[in-house]
């Protein structure tokens, strides 16, 4: 199975950074408690006409050509599709998290919503830098 994106041509293109540079993550899910997620990334290549900023409607496709063999998604009973539904989430790294953090990310329910996902790793990755740091962590409560 291959998997690719796009960027699309917007009305916030003019304030953008391009050539975008930012690694981009995907995850299909393992829709079973096992978890054994499929992740894989790729870095820009920032000379590639595919990530400047578009000219046209979309970019040129640009992506993961071998993500995972066919027979992974068309065994009968396997645990990536379920009721005919595969969940795939593509991540765009512009905070650039760590492996771990990385991990983290793509462990949260994919069904909440996106302002929720990233305040969750946002708090997350000011732990592991307070922890580090030896600052002592901040409660709500004082």
């Amino acid at each position: 199975m291959s998997l690719f994106f796009v960027l699309m041509r917007g009305l916030n293109d003019p304030i953008l950074k391009f050539p975008f540079s930012y690694k981009v993550t995907f995850c299909l899910y393992d829709q079973t408690p096992a978890q054994r997620h499929i992740i894989d990334s790729f870095r820009p290549d920032i000379n590639s006409s595919s990530f400047q900023r578009p000219r046209s409607e979309m970019s040129i496709a640009s992506g993961i050509p071998k993500f995972c063999p066919l027979a992974t998604i068309q065994q009968e009973g396997n645990s990536y599709v379920r009721d005919d539904t595969m969940l795939i989430k593509i991540m765009a790294d512009f905070l650039e998290i760590s492996k771990t953090l990385l991990s983290y990310a793509l462990s949260l329910n994919p069904g909440l919503p996106t302002h929720i996902q990233q305040a969750t790793i946002k708090q997350k990755m000011e732990r592991r830098s307070q922890q580090q740091s030896g600052e002592p962590l901040l409660t709500p409560h004082g």
